[in-house]
């Protein structure tokens, strides 16, 4: 398991089994673990998904994908102190509907 501080100073879990959730569905990320703590603690901004979630999203300009995607990185802040990731991928676009609630 890896933690990080997110931007409310809980810290965020990444545990083996989400690493291979994320692996498995997105084999893409397998290089990419570090910039997934790295999205969540150094967002570009972070928006409010449906379900109470978070969604720390950062611009990478060389993926393993392609150049210029965001990785999206969804977790859920638990309780004043912690939380955990659900997943994480890379995307082409983001959704501009959500609201944001955290930007530099």
């Amino acid at each position: 398991m890896i933690s990080v501080n997110s931007k409310n100073n809980r810290l965020i879990r990444l545990t083996d089994e989400r690493i291979r959730h994320i692996t498995r569905n997105h084999p893409e990320m397998k290089s990419c673990i570090s910039w997934i703590l790295e999205t969540i603690e150094s967002p570009d901004f972070i928006v409010m998904g449906d379900f109470g979630e978070l969604i720390a999203i950062r611009l990478f300009k060389k993926t393993p994908v392609s150049n210029d995607k965001f990785l999206t990185v969804v977790y859920k802040e638990s309780s004043n102190l912690d939380g955990f990731i659900l997943t994480a991928y890379f995307s082409r676009s983001i959704n501009k509907t959500r609201k944001i609630i955290w930007k530099p």
